[in-house]
């Protein structure tokens, strides 16, 4: 039996590296001229504008803030989630693009991993461009290391238990992963995918291409 190269390169990178990543991604979609706030993002009931001002308030949300705010909305979780958007919105875009530029470079984050935070941007910059019809050719070490995280786990996303009985193959990298069903395509579709963004499968090839499609739609 052989086995896939993306199966062997799993490794464990440090914070320092995430951090980087984590900056650059940031700087990246800092860069991107909405023009459009009011756009619908693909996240359900926001817009680019609430998916930015959203990143912004993870940067800034240390575990203290967290637990105060878990506390003061009565561990509804969803309901802090939009609590501190809304403290992020500013007076208007111009105010939401500029509170997320000075977030660039913060290493502040809520009780999650570092890749949790390169996961949450890179997944939500594409929530953002994708609608606006913009594209990014991202660093293949970046998306394959969100790639790997998610495949692992079920925190904050649903990602693991979505792609149960599927063998997922990037086409443009090393990711592989699981036994099943073939979906095959670039790492960043695979992670959209993964997440929940039905409207990536359109983006990837195989049997198992359907499937997927159906848990991000039931999710």
């Amino acid at each position: 039996m052989t086995t896939r190269p993306g199966r062997a390169t799993v490794r464990r990178l440090p914070d320092s590296t995430v951090w980087s990543m984590i900056r650059a991604e940031r700087a990246a979609l800092a860069g991107v001229d909405a023009g459009r706030w009011d756009t619908p993002s693909l996240c359900d009931g926001l817009t680019v504008r609430d998916v930015l001002a959203h990143l912004t308030a993870g940067a800034r949300l240390n575990t203290v803030r967290w637990l105060a705010g878990v506390v003061r909305c009565r561990f509804d979780f969803d309901k802090q989630v939009a609590m501190r958007l809304a403290e992020q919105l500013g007076t208007g875009p111009d105010d939401t693009l500029g509170r997320f530029r000075r977030s660039v470079s913060s290493t502040t984050k809520p009780p999650l991993p570092a890749l949790a935070m390169l996961g949450e941007t890179v997944v939500h910059g594409e929530d953002i461009r994708r609608p606006l019809g913009l594209r990014r050719a991202y660093p293949v070490e970046t998306v394959t290391a969100v790639a790997e995280y998610y495949r692992g786990t079920d925190l904050v996303v649903v990602a693991k238990g979505r792609i149960g009985g599927l063998e997922l193959v990037a086409d443009d990298g090393p990711f592989a992963t699981g036994k099943g069903l073939p979906v095959s395509g670039r790492t960043v579709a695979l992670v959209m995918a993964m997440t929940g963004r039905a409207a990536f499968c359109d983006e990837l090839d195989g049997e198992g291409v359907d499937l997927l499609r159906a848990r991000c739609t039931a999710a």
